[in-house]
């Protein structure tokens, strides 16, 4: 049996539980709150030419919604598969759940089973997969084909023929850092996007390749130098992937995060003082992505480890408006005085722990902090209250004030406890 089809039967052996819902409606909270947020940025009026919520067409819909959401960089992120796969799953989940007047409580369904698949082939795609291709868009076409197929309601055959088609469509390089461009956006729409097709092509009798993942072809042996296949079956009693993904306090690349907690540790530890020099000490995957000691714009910004390591010993926070050019400058001389390095141990815990150890000197003292388990992880995680201040914050940022934002924040929520269609709830979907 190939290890499509073994993925398809055990997602759709897992047993949901109410509990398990209410924790995927969270989770699609969060990702509507990071596309809102992004609505008047550059690259969403970018992508609003091509596409909106508004269109019939759910790939359409998929593609601008996931491109939204991953703008701000305030997305989830599951560490093992180093995927954000909300920014890819609830976009295509949502866009075909309406097409389809699907329920509430199958959307959320659909939801859980496209995080699984997204995270299950990204925790076998080996580290060297992620010097090159970003996890998000390579994996996320199988999260989002996988939710899709669940809404479609297709049967086994056609749920691994929408596998086989997604993983067809897999790509997204790294490449767009080097000069700062929007491409990272373009990753996340378009995996949405695939997902959506190849289910829904699927449906229709287009068959797509069982041995997409193993083959002598196939996605192993195109995308990775080091898979480990097995992963993808493995622990199959383990709790869903959803409720092992963390959920980002501060916007920005999430390998900066770690650096970020220890830095605001340091802060409250250091009473004002300025350092003379910083040492972030983290592993290695953070600085191939995140080693960018001047960065030239708010995108640079948020995937420089100086930078928010030093804003953050700097200011004590991270918010919104930590990126802009006025923050970058008052940072600039402490960015300069900031080196970063790999921490051996810390490395050999990555992927398993993303951690990171921040020291800073002030006169002939050194002061150091270290972090293992970042706030929004499984092991330190933001509680609905949290999550909700979080989503307020990023729904008013799109023009809502608290009770209109709190009242589509409860809508999503009750989608658990009803059977009702989600188009019932477009009102919520269509402020995208």
């Amino acid at each position: 049996m190939t290890l499509t089809r073994e993925l398809v039967r055990l997602i759709r052996s897992k047993p949901v539980t109410d509990a398990d819902l209410e924790r995927a409606a969270g989770f699609v909270v969060d990702t509507l709150g990071s596309a809102l947020a992004a609505k008047d940025t550059v690259p969403a009026r970018a992508i609003a030419t091509l596409s909106s919520w508004s269109t019939p067409d759910a790939g359409r819909r998929a593609f601008y919604f996931g491109g939204l959401a991953h703008i701000l960089e305030l997305d989830d992120l599951h560490r093992t598969s180093v995927t954000h796969p909300g920014t890819v799953v609830v976009p295509a989940a949502a866009a075909l759940a309406e097409t389809l007047q699907a329920s509430g409580r199958e959307f959320l369904v659909a939801v859980l089973h496209g995080y699984e698949a997204c995270c299950r082939v990204g925790n076998a795609v080996g580290k060297a997969h992620y010097r090159v291709w970003h996890n998000t868009a390579t994996c996320g076409t199988f999260g989002a084909a996988m939710a899709a197929a669940h809404l479609a309601g297709l049967d086994e055959d056609r749920a691994v023929w929408a596998l086989g088609n997604a993983g067809a469509q897999s790509g997204g390089v790294w490449e767009f850092l080097s000069a700062g461009a929007m491409s990272k956006h373009l990753h996340t729409a378009r995996a949405a996007e695939a997902g959506v097709i190849a289910a829904l092509l699927a449906r229709e009798g287009f068959t797509g390749a069982d041995t997409i993942l193993e083959g002598e072809k196939g996605f192993f042996a195109a995308f990775c130098k080091d898979p480990v296949p097995e992963a993808v079956l493995a622990d199959p009693d383990a709790p869903w992937a959803l409720l092992e993904t963390s959920i980002k306090p501060w916007p920005c690349c999430r390998h900066t995060h770690p650096a970020i907690d220890a830095a605001l540790a340091l802060n409250a530890r250091l009473d004002g003082a300025t350092p003379d020099e910083i040492r972030v000490e983290t592993y290695r995957a953070a600085l191939d992505v995140c080693d960018r000691p001047e960065p030239a714009d708010p995108f640079g910004a948020k995937f420089s480890l100086q930078h928010c390591a030093a804003e953050a010993i700097r200011t004590g926070a991270i918010t919104t408006s930590s990126f802009d050019g006025d923050h970058r400058d008052a940072t600039r001389g402490l960015c300069a005085v900031t080196t970063v390095s790999v921490d051996p141990a810390i490395e050999a815990a990555y992927p398993g722990a993303w951690g990171a150890s921040v020291k800073a000197r002030v006169g002939d003292q050194w002061f150091e902090e270290r972090c293992e388990a970042c706030k929004g992880d499984p092991e330190n995680p933001l509680d609905r209250t949290e999550l909700t201040a979080k989503a307020v914050e990023l729904f008013g940022l799109a023009g809502f004030d608290d009770s209109a934002a709190r009242g589509m924040i409860d809508e999503i929520y009750a989608l658990a406890n009803r059977n009702a269609p989600v188009s019932t709830f477009s009102q919520v979907f269509s402020r995208i």
